[in-house]
């Protein structure tokens, strides 16, 4: 994936990028661990609806499940155990659902929803706060409805970081949730910074995620590229620098929003930096769409932020590729959700499974470790429980066009190579009732999910999901 990055503060920061000494280290030690083999999972336990996945005190996990939310001790990776699930939430009579994502900061858990912004109508719109000092009996403390709906979320402390997207609006807001008292403190627009995205659809360019480490925020914008913010005065938070793989003239051109949504340049979708806040990672989640070059699922582009004010390139990790890699072939490969820890960064690529690269070079990623399995599995992130032990992985059911479950893995945060990988080539027994023919055919007809949303109806039970479907098919097309 070659590709420029265009920099709003210009120049260029110096080559030195700053790094623990472990990381320094991990490439020679993981050559010798390449003799491990095969590479597999140490384990894995069913959920249904599971998408995001965070890792918490004592070596839990916390799943974000659709309907609700599951709490998984991983401390014997062997066997994962669901200590408790909370399903079918309901406020003042309303279902908190739709629920993507969820954030852990020490013993205090949001959940977030609902993800999506068609069929709301009935829903509640917001977040519930949990005390999870006993986590196999988290204790709800409080809940703020924001009016908005809420794909994701970060917690930082006591500051609850939430995105904002609405036709006219693509928002950061900032609550603080210490109290007893949940209370907005401090947003910042994206239109307000830059005015001249109100000329794009306003999916190309949703506020799709945040990340935050030591007072800096880190914000994907889809096609307006990843912004940086100084957030450590709340209230007022101000633009550091920002990168992007396009621009706002090149997306103005585009005819078909379609095309500019789920086609590369562009589509930052998921952003986040490495222990020391040296190293930034931005997930490009794209398909191919029959368009210009590059017509090919997004990967991760690695970024130099030692010296915040001036981002700087340094190397690109592939998407693994496959026959069809259109949005409604349902064999997606691209980039989703990771993190980066020591030296390496883990990610989640959907059907085509998890993956460990050194990124201590980041100007040469050389992979570690790469598991598959597509007929079974598409995988949302990856979250490391020990550095250099374990990490999960959470596999979603929520693709087009697939008969996958909801389930979450743990493997060895090790290197090696798996036995005997499977194809990325789909046999016709991936694809549920629709073949390879039939997908492809269909693929101008992608009007009920938007990048970013993977097929949530499908995961939400009775006529929330019909009435969600419904709404979203003629919502996208405006």
């Amino acid at each position: 994936m070659k590709r420029r990055a265009f920099l709003t503060t210009g120049g260029v920061a110096g080559l030195g990028l700053s790094l623990p000494s472990t990381a320094v280290t991990s490439r020679s030690a993981a050559a010798r661990s390449k003799q491990q083999e095969p590479y597999e999972p140490l384990g894995q336990v069913p959920i249904t609806g599971a998408a995001e996945a965070v890792v918490g005190d004592n070596k839990l996990a916390y799943v974000a499940a659709t309907t609700g939310f599951a709490v998984v001790d991983v401390s014997d990776p062997a066997e994962p155990t669901v200590l408790t699930e909370e399903r079918n939430i309901e406020i003042d009579g309303a279902p908190l659902t739709q629920i993507l994502d969820l954030t852990i900061d020490d013993d205090r858990l949001i959940v977030a929803g609902p993800a999506e912004t068609a069929g709301t109508s009935d829903l509640f719109l917001g977040f519930r706060r949990y005390d999870v000092s006993n986590p196999a009996e988290p204790n709800p403390t409080g809940v703020y409805e924001t009016g908005f709906h809420i794909h994701n979320c970060y917690l930082e402390d006591d500051h609850l970081f939430l995105v904002e997207n609405m036709r006219n609006e693509n928002r950061l807001v900032i609550v603080d949730v210490g109290g007893d008292e949940i209370t907005r403190i401090g947003d910042w627009s994206l239109l307000d910074h830059e005015p001249g995205w109100r000329d794009v659809h306003w999916l190309g360019r949703y506020l799709h995620d945040v990340y935050v480490h030591d007072g800096t925020a880190y914000l994907p914008c889809w096609n307006a590229g990843t912004y940086i913010l100084d957030v450590s005065e709340s209230a007022d938070p101000s633009v550091i620098s920002h990168v992007a793989d396009t621009t706002l003239e090149a997306q103005r051109e585009i005819d078909d929003f379609r095309d500019g949504v789920y086609g590369l340049p562009g589509n930052d979708h998921y952003a986040a930096v490495d222990d020391d806040g040296d190293l930034l990672a931005v997930g490009r989640e794209a398909w191919a769409t029959g368009g210009a070059d590059p017509d090919h699922p997004g990967g991760i582009d690695l970024y130099d932020v030692s010296d915040p004010t001036e981002p700087v390139h340094r190397g690109s990790i592939d998407a693994p590729r496959t026959a069809d890699e259109s949005y409604r072939g349902g064999t997606w490969t691209t980039s989703h959700n990771f993190e980066l820890r020591g030296g390496r960064l883990y990610s989640a690529w959907y059907r085509a499974g998890v993956q460990i690269h050194d990124v201590s070079d980041p100007t040469s990623p050389e992979r570690l470790a790469w598991w598959r399995n597509p007929a079974e599995t598409g995988f949302w992130t990856a979250r490391v429980v020990d550095p250099g032990e374990t990490f999960i992985a959470s596999s979603t059911a929520a693709i087009p066009n697939t008969s996958l479950e909801g389930a979450l893995y743990t493997f060895p945060a090790e290197a090696g190579t798996q036995a005997d990988p499977p194809s990325l080539q789909p046999p016709a027994k991936w694809l549920g009732d629709n073949d390879a023919n039939e997908t492809s055919r269909n693929e101008s007809d992608a009007t009920d999910s938007s990048p970013g949303f993977t097929g949530v109806a499908g995961l939400v039970g009775g006529s929330v999901a019909l009435e969600w479907l419904r709404r979203h098919r003629r919502n996208v097309q405006d």
